[in-house]
């Protein structure tokens, strides 16, 4: 068995920029998790699994097209869980169709929330440091081309690796 994930990638410079910010409120999985936007959550696969999955998503990125993203602005999830994110303010849509395909045929799964597209920067942090990211990022904004996502793979060491990367369009 294996452990895989389905994200967007935040391009450079974004997605070092809003890591070292992670980093620095002291999120002990800053380093271990590329910034990213999910598609599917960690899902447990067999490994005779991955050829069908790689199809899959081969197929599913065929079938879309480059779209705008623009990050903006915190939110969170608390007090329901203890995270702060960066929001997704355009390109919603095109997540949200995009994590429904790809969590269908061989990654049909449930979810434990309602998906909800966005960045993670605080995580399981003491409430006056997830208020801190809260503020400090509540300016925040960037945008960028979305042209594909990516297939990672969790390892033994606890760190979020790229797999593979599929492009939109073929």
């Amino acid at each position: 068995m294996r452990t895989i994930g389905v994200s967007i990638a935040i391009p450079e410079p974004w997605g070092s920029a809003l890591q070292d910010l992670r980093a620095g409120f002291g999120d002990p999985l800053a380093r271990a998790i590329p910034t990213h936007v999910t598609l599917l959550p960690p899902t447990e696969i067999a490994d005779d699994a991955m050829p069908e999955v790689e199809a899959h998503l081969t197929r599913v990125a065929d079938a879309e097209r480059t779209f705008r993203m623009m990050l903006r602005g915190t939110g969170t999830f608390r007090p329901t869980s203890p995270v702060v994110f960066v929001q997704v303010a355009l390109g919603i849509t095109d997540c949200e169709r995009l994590e429904q395909e790809v969590r269908s045929g061989p990654l049909l799964r449930g979810l434990s929330f309602p998906y909800h597209p966005h960045v993670t920067v605080a995580h399981h942090l003491p409430d006056d440091v997830l208020d801190r990211a809260f503020a400090e990022l509540a300016g925040y904004e960037a945008a960028f081309d979305v042209r594909g996502f990516s297939l990672y793979e969790h390892g033994a060491d606890g760190v979020w690796r790229p797999v593979r990367a599929f492009p939109f369009g073929g």
